[in-house]
């Protein structure tokens, strides 16, 4: 063994005397280096690299670039729809995947599965992930400069061992504001610190893995009958779709499942929804009627009234009441993100980047916004569209042909569109509202207005036909199958309820 003990010094002698290499690792460096606008990064590394990278201005040989940021239902929308052989695409998003949101609610119950409404963007838009001049960046938009036709970015890294974030910059020849809108907290204290918002596949996780640790802590010998009720307490505030649909899940869950499954707890777990006014308040009058019988009848206790205040374990109304929870999920509606209101760009009277008839924002020549983040100007006379998926794909699908048409007639490049025809302006007609609450049934608003007339039906049929049309909604075909499969096999076996 004497051997062994020479070769263990030599090899800690060499560590010892060997210089620390002070540069970042090689790929890190040839990564970021492929995108440098500066030619003599590609001869010796730097000392520090990641002063500035980028995609530089496409040049005449080269297609077009689109720059879309975000990638909610406009900006996978337009995706799809935009003409690679005309376009280089560029997507720049802290997710890399669509949220299938009508459906994220059921993922919090273990109806669906995660990954079931999720569809990667690569999916969407295959040149992304397969043309030379075409990228996608897990990043957050940072800054705007439309006079040099440029995007500041800054990465994503949110692991505790991951690199620390870094800025780059990418030139546009068109650019696409899609970047959606966030939850409103109306400024109540302690609703970021404690409470879930329903926007995101990450929310339906932490939704889902902190019920079922109430339900099993709840089980644990000792815990009093107050903390009992008080972990097995769900308030929902927000009466919208959004809500309602999970309000409606839980409930079913909480009577299919943890009823059999918890039965020494099933006597203390419930829901209250929260809402200042009616719930439902775009649907049919007899439809939030409908709606309010239903969840009663499912064990949902409906509240009418304002949060003023919420607290680690209890919310506080602004009747005083006190209602203690175990878990509190947020749901009142979106407004403009920070990084919209930032932008010095002309705003609509909610606040959000203002377009006008053609989805343009007209102080900034080749940039366009869609989605929940953009609205019509004042000037246009027309009213700014709800924040619903509808509007959002019916947009992305409208500005997706308008740039093909712009690609074609040689407009693509930055600059040169300036007095081209653009053609018929957008326009949206709204096909309806659809809301599952639960035990099979759900609504179905076919009107085109809450004034208008229309059809309009609640029950198991409109349940059927909440199912069919959001399976026929998917956009892809293995998402498709995961759904059916997973709606089959909870009807058939009950959900999940591993906490995972």
């Amino acid at each position: 063994m004497a051997w062994f003990r020479n070769l263990i010094q030599v090899s800690a002698i060499r560590a010892l005397i060997k210089p620390r290499n002070t540069h970042p690792p090689l790929s890190l460096y040839t990564s970021l280096t492929h995108f440098s606008t500066d030619p003599t990064t590609h001869q010796t590394p730097p000392t520090n690299p990641i002063q500035y990278s980028g995609l530089p201005p496409t040049k005449s040989n080269e297609k077009p670039r689109v720059v879309v940021l975000g990638s909610g239902w406009a900006g996978c929308r337009l995706m799809k729809g935009i003409d690679t052989e005309i376009y280089d695409v560029v997507c720049v998003s802290p997710r890399n995947h669509m949220v299938f949101t009508p459906l994220l609610a059921s993922t919090c119950v273990g109806t669906l599965e995660f990954r079931s409404v999720a569809e990667p963007i690569g999916r969407i838009q295959p040149a992304i992930s397969r043309a030379p001049g075409s990228y996608f960046f897990l990043a957050h938009s940072t800054g705007l400069d439309t006079d040099n036709h440029v995007v500041d970015c800054r990465t994503v890294t949110d692991e505790a061992n991951t690199l620390d974030p870094w800025n780059f910059k990418i030139s546009y020849d068109k650019l696409i504001i899609a970047l959606g809108a966030q939850a409103l907290t109306f400024g109540i204290r302690g609703v970021t610190e404690n409470a879930i918002f329903l926007r995101e596949v990450s929310h339906a996780q932490e939704i889902r893995r902190k019920l079922l640790l109430n339900l099993m802590l709840s089980d644990v010998p000792g815990i009093s009958e107050e903390e009992k009720r008080r972990l097995l307490h769900c308030v929902v505030v927000g009466g919208g779709p959004t809500g309602v649909e999970f309000s409606g899940e839980l409930s079913d869950f909480i009577i299919r499942d943890v009823h059999q499954r918890y039965a020494h707890v099933k006597d203390y777990i419930h829901v209250t929804l929260i809402e200042a006014n009616e719930i439902l308040s775009s649907f049919d009058d007899r439809l939030r009627r409908y709606a309010t019988k239903q969840l009663t009848k499912s064990g949902v206790h409906l509240v009418r009234g304002i949060v003023k205040d919420v607290q680690p374990q209890k919310i506080i109304l602004n009747d005083g009441t006190e209602v203690p929870y175990g878990l509190l999920v947020w749901s009142t509606g979106v407004g403009p993100s920070p990084f919209v209101k930032s932008l010095e760009l002309p705003k609509s009277p909610e606040g959000r980047i203002g377009v006008d008839e053609w989805l343009r924002v007209p102080s900034a020549q080749d940039v366009f916004s869609i989605g929940d983040c953009s609205g019509f100007l004042e000037s246009t006379g027309r009213p700014t569209l709800p924040a619903l998926a509808q509007v959002a794909e019916r947009e992305g699908k409208y500005l997706a042909n308008l740039l093909n048409k712009i690609g074609k007639a040689g407009g693509g490049r930055a600059n040169t569109a300036k007095d081209m025809e653009l053609g018929d302006p957008f326009v949206y007609k709204h096909l309806g509202s659809m809301a599952t609450i639960g035990r099979y049934k759900a609504l179905v608003d076919l009107r085109q207005s809450k004034e208008g007339k229309g059809l309009s039906m609640a029950g198991f049929v409109s349940w059927f036909i909440w199912r069919s049309a959001y399976l026929t909604r998917v956009i892809s075909w293995r998402n498709r199958f995961y759904v059916a499969i997973n709606w089959a096999t909870t009807f058939v076996f009950g959900r999940d309820i591993s906490r995972i």
